[in-house]
């Protein structure tokens, strides 16, 4: 791979990685109620669902996925449903496992783990980027597999940074003492836009 084409690849990852989507904001809200280092638990299962789309995209197993509507529109659903559930948390609970603010529980660290893989699972478009992206970074005229290791570290790399930055700002406000009414509008605006993801979401298709 051309340095060239690393660096677009690597700029292209943490623009998308850094986009306030549904995984950004889970794990702000958790590091906001849970502490940024037991966040860190739930970092891990995104990056284990994104290693796994990931291995899917590079040995064309992606592509089945994708050619197969009944298996992608499974994908999909899933992650709707739990997108809006999770919002929904957010907006009525306060004390729920989404709810931002420091309530005196803090989740365990399979609970984080599970619901950070599932979030990020659940969500096709990760499936669709790999899928569409990985092709064009490339270099068929050299091993195909160092290449694909290069962008795989990158990415989990990145998408760890980029997500712990993003738990420590919601860590660092919990610890600021946030009154009531904050911590009631996080919430709200949170679970807004989970459920605005998952309604977004359902229209994700195959097509790419």
């Amino acid at each position: 791979m051309e340095l060239q084409a690393f660096l677009i690849f690597a700029a292209t990852q943490a623009v998308v990685i850094a986009s306030p989507g549904p995984s950004a904001i889970l794990v702000a809200s958790q590091g906001a109620t849970n502490g940024w280092r037991r966040t860190v638990f739930q970092m891990f299962g995104m990056m284990v669902a994104t290693a796994i789309y990931f291995v899917m995209s590079a040995t064309g197993l992606a592509a089945l996925i994708l050619a197969s509507n009944l298996v992608f529109q499974i994908i999909k659903w899933v992650g709707v449903g739990y997108l809006i559930y999770l919002g929904l948390t957010a907006l009525l609970s306060r004390s729920g496992g989404f709810a931002v603010g420091r309530t005196g529980k803090t989740r365990s660290r399979q609970a984080l783990f599970s619901q950070g893989f599932v979030v990020e699972f659940a969500n096709p478009k990760v499936l669709l980027f790999f899928a569409a992206i990985l092709p064009q970074f490339l270099d068929t005229t050299a091993p195909i597999a160092p290449q694909m290791i290069i962008m795989g570290l990158t990415g989990a790399a990145m998408q760890f940074v980029i997500y712990s930055a993003y738990a420590k700002l919601g860590d660092k406000l919990a610890n600021g003492g946030l009154r009531a009414w904050i911590v009631g509008l996080i919430n709200r605006t949170a679970g807004a836009a989970l459920i605005f993801a998952g309604i977004k979401m359902a229209s994700v298709t195959a097509e790419r």
